[in-house]
């Protein structure tokens, strides 16, 4: 996977996109984040229910980009582009990662990590490849109707990394599961062991945290024990996410090291 030269967080792209950040984990700050949202972070720190540190989450992006507003606009434009909040593009992802919504948040991983995407409908080459320019088409359709779509994504990823620190505290990895069809040759870097690889992985790409959940999604269930880091957000962190009862988990991706499971 070829990592851009620039991102927006603390550590370089092919730092974070290696198997080895696994093994040495090290926190990922999205530039000013948590400095410009300080009063968020406060606030949570005071609440000891989850859920209410949910809803506390969801109210402070609702009125930190007046998503609240949008019946007092004037046009049907104005009123799409705050009603389309993060939850809108959780949900599309929840139905097709190939989806408009889906190039967004493959777009935030790219313009804030700095790992660009392997896959959106097809395999993507060049950046000059019909197929990379229907990703770009599709994430521009993305942000056209949408307020700050990025800078909400953002703050996702710090709540997500924020309230994985207060429910699993001290604790820096997490062993999630992904059912799939066969493993592409071509995405084998390594083989470590008889069922064991290094693999790349689409620069984001959904998880499980059970097991027996993962076989429903593929006849080939993979293992993975990844850095906290990586989880750029949990369905289960959000009452109002659609991916909650999938148990699903959007993880950085890169190259990363799997177990295959046998059933």
């Amino acid at each position: 996977m070829n990592a851009t030269s620039f991102n927006r967080c603390n550590l370089p792209p092919w730092v974070i996109a290696s198997h080895h950040f696994d093994e040495h984990p090290q926190p990922i700050e999205i530039q000013g984040v948590r400095e410009e949202n300080r009063a968020l972070f406060t606030a949570l720190d005071a609440l000891e229910d989850p859920d209410a540190r949910a809803r506390r989450f969801d109210d402070w992006v609702s009125v930190r980009f007046q998503l609240h507003h949008w019946q007092a606009q004037e046009t049907a434009a104005a009123q799409r582009s705050l009603r389309n909040s993060y939850i809108r593009f959780l949900r599309g992802w929840g139905v097709d990662s190939s989806s408009v919504e889906g190039a967004v948040l493959k777009g935030w991983v790219e313009s804030r990590i700095g790992i660009p995407p392997t896959f959106h409908r097809a395999p993507l080459g060049r950046r000059d490849g019909e197929a990379w320019g229907r990703y770009v088409a599709d994430r521009t359709r993305g942000h056209l109707f949408t307020s700050a779509i990025d800078a909400q994504l953002d703050l996702l990823y710090a709540f997500t990394q924020y309230e994985l620190a207060r429910r699993r505290p001290g604790e820096r990895w997490i062993t999630l599961w992904r059912g799939q069809g066969a493993l592409p040759k071509e995405d084998v870097v390594a083989q470590p062991g008889p069922r064991e690889w290094v693999v790349r992985v689409n620069n984001l790409c959904s998880f499980t945290d059970e097991r027996e959940r993962a076989w429903e999604f593929g006849d080939v269930v993979l293992e993975t024990r990844i850095a906290v880091p990586r989880v750029f957000f949990g369905g289960h962190l959000l009452p109002r996410s659609i991916l909650k009862g999938e148990r699903e988990h959007l993880v950085i991706g890169g190259e990363l090291r799997v177990r295959r499971i046998l059933d």
